[in-house]
């Protein structure tokens, strides 16, 4: 199977998470969201460290962890795939990247000169299932 194309993998430097566990929770929420289907090649480790330019070991570290999870398989000589086994995260880890969003967001905001009350009021309109205003 041909590379993912519409999958694109892109860091953050100011959000303050390390580099490799982007990748792995970029991966992840591609799986989550059916964007990288079972079969879907990932971008080889040297053409990801490459196009993100960073040093193929932390390519390779968040690949290793995501291999040790069951989201992909690596086949020697031919590269690494999204596996055909079912990603589920815990409850634990869904939490700490749901905190780790919010915190995101909560900082975002106020370097946009938005209060934690203002964002925390469009959350909730936007829960209500209002229009997101822009």
């Amino acid at each position: 199977m041909k590379p993912a194309e519409t999958f694109r993998i892109s860091l953050e430097a100011a959000s303050g998470v390390p580099v490799y566990r982007q990748i792995i929770d970029q991966v992840m929420g591609g799986i989550a969201a059916g964007t990288l289907k079972p079969g879907s090649q990932l971008p080889t480790v040297r053409q990801l460290a490459v196009d993100l330019a960073v040093n193929p070991n932390t390519v390779l570290r968040g690949y290793k962890e995501l291999e040790i999870r069951g989201a992909v398989e690596t086949q020697q000589g031919s590269g690494t795939y999204i596996s055909e086994m079912k990603v589920e995260r815990d409850e634990a880890a869904r939490q700490q990247q749901l905190s780790r969003l919010a915190v995101d967001a909560a900082a975002r905001a106020g370097a946009e000169g938005f209060s934690l009350r203002e964002l925390i009021g469009r959350l909730s309109e936007m829960a209500a299932g209002g229009k997101e205003r822009r």
